[in-house]
């Protein structure tokens, strides 16, 4: 059976994700500064970071939806940013008309093959076994006739990611799929990307501030702080050193019941423990990095 570690391992020409020092300015903020990655196909990545460290601009910059200052990138065994059918994206926020009464298959089916809205009669057959399928794949063939407007937060966003499957994609990021949803909605969102990676060797992507509800499910984390990046498996990044060198500052981490806390070395501050696995010291990205 293989495990993490050996997949971290793979070939260069297994890597779904190839990246030299990228560079990235929002304004006059150096987000992103010299970011390495190197993972590979089919691989489950947990991206972390406080407030603005830049998890959301990272997978923009993948989709070619944030221009890179510097840095070369290399995807999916060629040069630049992902095609848009072979990466799926699913953004923190609903899009335009999700809170309608429009049917979840129609919902999904307007993302087939680029379209968004006014499916045409075109290819018709095509693209219902298509919709069928990215339906079956996230377990909601049974939401198919429902009006998006009245699906749970859970249901709502494996239908965003159906949507995002709807074409046959070879990547899929998701940008906080978790927030707002209670723990049993959670785990089946982590289970459906867990699957996807073990079934369809699709690798995925997936930022969060709450390390714990991913750890049984991640090959690999990938953490941001300062413009920086360290990616490796969980034990590699989250102990003290890893992120002290990270924050720039003593950073702590510590394990009880199965949980785990990260705080600055000597105080629990909840801004920077902000990937522990209580509501108390939880925070929130906003999106806007």
């Amino acid at each position: 059976m293989q495990t993490p570690a050996d997949k971290a391992e793979k070939p260069t020409d297994d890597w779904a994700i190839e990246a030299l020092g990228l560079r990235c300015v929002l304004g006059q903020r150096v987000v992103l500064d010299g970011i390495d990655l190197r993972i590979g196909a089919g691989q489950f990545v947990g991206v972390f970071g406080a407030n603005g460290a830049g998890k959301t601009t990272l997978l923009r910059a993948l989709l070619g939806l944030q221009p890179l200052q510097s840095g070369s990138l290399r995807l999916l065994g060629r040069n630049g940013v992902a095609l848009r059918t072979e990466a799926g994206y699913v953004s923190q926020r609903d899009p335009v008309g999700a809170d309608s009464f429009v049917r979840v298959r129609s919902y999904v089916a307007t993302a087939w093959q680029g379209e968004r809205w006014g499916l045409g009669l075109r290819h018709r057959a095509q693209r219902a076994l298509a919709v069928e399928a990215a339906l079956r794949a996230v377990d909601a063939l049974d939401l198919a006739e429902r009006p998006l407007d009245a699906l749970s937060g859970g249901q709502r966003q494996r239908v965003r990611i159906a949507q995002a499957l709807v074409n046959p994609v070879r990547m899929l990021l998701l940008d906080e799929p978790l927030a707002n949803l209670d723990p049993q909605a959670q785990q089946r969102i982590l289970q459906t990307a867990h699957r996807l990676c073990r079934e369809q060797g699709i690798t995925v992507l997936m930022t969060a501030h709450d390390l714990n509800p991913l750890l049984p499910h991640m090959d690999q984390v990938l953490y941001l702080a300062g413009g920086k990046g360290r990616l490796g498996t969980v034990d590699a990044v989250v102990n003290g050193p890893a992120l002290s060198a990270l924050y720039g500052l003593p950073m702590a981490v510590a394990r009880d019941g199965g949980y785990v806390f990260i705080h600055p070395a000597g105080g629990f501050m909840a801004e920077e423990a902000a990937h522990c696995g209580h509501d108390h010291t939880h925070a929130t990205d906003g999106g806007s990095a």
